[in-house]
């Protein structure tokens, strides 16, 4: 029961920090930047928690809580629909390719140790 806490007050902070990123702009860009954030910061945690011990609890609220009420693939994927109904090819292309690029970057440095 307490694992549905942290998951649920991490989710709420994550949420309402989406919430304070979101104010539209002509591009998607806050999406981008919330979903590269996201993958930093759920990549540092995985490696802290892989290379030390931190408390199960915080894994769980952070990368479950925070990180899954943070990161807005949804929403990633409603504006890349919306830009195709558009038929703005370029900018759909591009969007999707910088997000995954970089959000995937961003994870992987995190993820890799330092030597």
């Amino acid at each position: 029961m307490k694992a549905f806490l942290y998951v649920g007050l991490g989710g709420a902070i994550g949420a309402m920090a989406r919430y304070g990123f979101s104010m539209k702009a002509a591009i998607p860009i806050n999406t981008l930047l919330i979903n590269i954030l996201g993958s930093i910061l759920i990549g540092f945690i995985a490696q802290l928690a892989l290379s030390s011990h931190v408390s199960p609890q915080l894994v769980l609220l952070i990368k479950t809580g925070i990180c899954g009420g943070f990161t807005t693939f949804s929403t990633f994927s409603l504006e890349t629909f919306q830009l195709i109904e558009k038929k703005a090819w370029l900018p759909a292309v591009s969007y999707i390719f910088t997000s995954v690029m970089l959000c995937v970057g961003y994870l992987w440095e995190c993820m890799v140790p330092v030597y």
